[in-house]
């Protein structure tokens, strides 16, 4: 398939963008300024300011001078870096691959992509009609190669889409500027007479390079296809993406919920024949006012299960507002992995952490409630008990280490130990009273101690001596003295965690 490229210029971009801030500036005359050498100076016009005579350069005063009544506004050098990168997500809704082209432009690779709007004259009329719908002044040409439509949608007055083979031709009679050269190398050109792309499209390559240098030639052939221009995305494509646009803007629920079906049928059936499964996924929904809604699943085993990814989607499509109507949908597998051979059977019976049923009922939970309420722990190697275990990253995480079961370890540990006032008889004895949280406990039962050593290749610190104890209520506690009683210190006593 021959390739096809948009390019949109933006003729306006940051005075279009302050009309769309500010509606009342569409019929007024105002610039944007920059500080210059302690001058205020114009960088920027819009078309009313430009039709009485100012333009960019000019100083603000002399602009005031000639038209009192003239706005100005500050100007901030990166609002055209935001501008085009929030346009670039937006025009997202036509192909997966947009780049940017400062100062004022876009580049998209939009290969096989128009058919879906019923051919390239409908495509390119939807593009110029919603960004113009949105504010902007723009114009988009569609060619065979990214050089060919910038030329054409900056210099051209032809039609805006370029039939494919027929680039060449349009570029003939456009100006030498069209390729994308500097402006000496332009002037220079000029001065020989050689003021459209027609002067120079058969001279002998050779001669041109000794006399301009290669950037011209190399532009040349940028534009006619034979020297290859890559694109940057504003974001790389996700392997496992899929789109679906729709003819009509879709403002209900029920049209969000079939727009995700449709979609999770798709990559589920195309994940199957690869053996793999979703570990992490977002649904989005580009809306025809620019905004982007956006709503994201996990899962603690990879699966293709649309019927059960779909139910965890559900969970919070209420969150997506359509407003006037999303008219492009987007479903991304942000992680994947391979399917196990116990996973490709995926109804028969298992038990334990391979249980079907068990992962999919936390990942509805973990979906319904954030991922910070239920986790699976898995042993590390540390000796002291708030580091000896760590996050397993999913369900059919394995490690080596096996869990401590030759002494107690309470059920709830604190994250870190608190401190405790207490009443012990003589040194290495069990305390006797001990106070937490303003409550004294008087312990009936001990068992202790254990000694856990200070992991000294970690940091420097003194050993603790835990006790399991019980006091008059029947409750049991985790506490441990810190260091050994001496002479010149008395050592200090905490709690750690709570037996059931």
């Amino acid at each position: 398939m021959a390739q096809r490229f948009v390019t949109i210029w933006f003729r306006h971009l940051k005075t279009d963008w302050f009309c769309r801030r500010h509606p009342e500036l569409r019929n007024a005359a105002f610039v944007l300024a920059a500080p210059d050498h302690g001058r205020m100076v114009i960088t920027e016009s819009n078309p009313l300011a430009q039709q009485q005579g100012i333009e960019p350069g000019l100083v603000v005063a002399d602009a005031r001078a000639m038209v009192p009544s003239l706005q100005v506004f500050d100007d901030d050098p990166k609002l055209p870096e935001k501008l085009l990168d929030a346009l670039a997500r937006w025009c997202i809704r036509y192909t997966n691959i947009v780049a940017v082209d400062p100062p004022e432009g876009l580049k998209l690779d939009v290969t096989g992509c128009a058919h879906l709007w019923g051919g390239e004259k409908k495509y390119i009329r939807d593009i110029n009609l919603q960004l113009k719908t949105l504010g902007y002044d723009v114009r988009a040409v569609i060619a065979d190669t990214i050089g060919a439509a910038w030329a054409l949608a900056h210099y051209g007055d032809i039609s805006p889409v370029i039939e494919p083979g027929e680039h060449r031709k349009a570029l003939l009679l456009l100006p030498v500027s069209a390729l994308r050269l500097e402006t000496i190398l332009i002037e220079r050109l000029q001065k020989l007479g050689l003021r459209q792309i027609k002067n120079i499209i058969g001279m002998p390559q050779s001669a041109m390079v000794r006399r301009f240098g290669p950037e011209l030639m190399h532009k040349l052939a940028q534009a006619l296809g034979h020297d290859e221009e890559i694109l940057h995305p504003v974001f790389p494509a996700e392997p496992y993406r899929e789109r679906l646009p729709c003819l009509e803007p879709i403002v209900t629920s029920t049209g969000i919920e079939i727009a995700l079906q449709r979609l999770l049928d798709v990559m589920s059936l195309r994940l199957q024949k690869e053996n793999k499964g979703i570990r992490k996924a977002v649904f989005t929904g580009y809306r025809i006012d620019g905004k982007i809604e956006k709503i994201e699943i996990g899962t603690h085993r990879a699966t293709f299960n649309s019927i059960h990814l779909f139910k965890l989607f559900e969970i919070k499509i209420a969150t997506i507002e359509p407003a006037l109507g999303i008219d492009l949908f987007m479903l991304e597998a942000l992680k994947t992995e391979k399917l196990s051979p116990r996973q490709e059977i995926l109804w028969e019976t298992a038990s334990g952490l391979q249980d079907i049923g068990l992962s999919e009922l936390m990942d509805r939970l973990t979906n319904r409630f954030g991922p910070e309420y239920i986790h699976r722990y898995v042993p590390a190697e540390h000796h002291w008990p708030e580091r000896s275990f760590r996050q397993a990253s999913s369900l059919h995480e394995t490690t080596e280490s096996l869990w401590k079961a030759d002494r107690p370890r309470p059920l709830q540990l604190l994250s870190k130990p608190q401190p405790v006032e207490v009443t012990a008889p003589i040194p290495d004895y069990p305390p006797m009273l001990f106070r937490f949280q303003g409550k004294l406990h008087t312990i009936k039962k001990a068992d202790g101690p254990e000694r856990i050593e200070k992991e000294w290749w970690i940091e420097e610190g003194l050993h603790r001596d835990y006790y399991a104890v019980e006091d008059e209520d029947g409750k049991r506690y985790w506490i441990f003295r810190s260091g050994h009683y001496s002479e010149d210190m008395i050592p200090q006593w905490f709690i750690h965690g709570f037996f059931a």
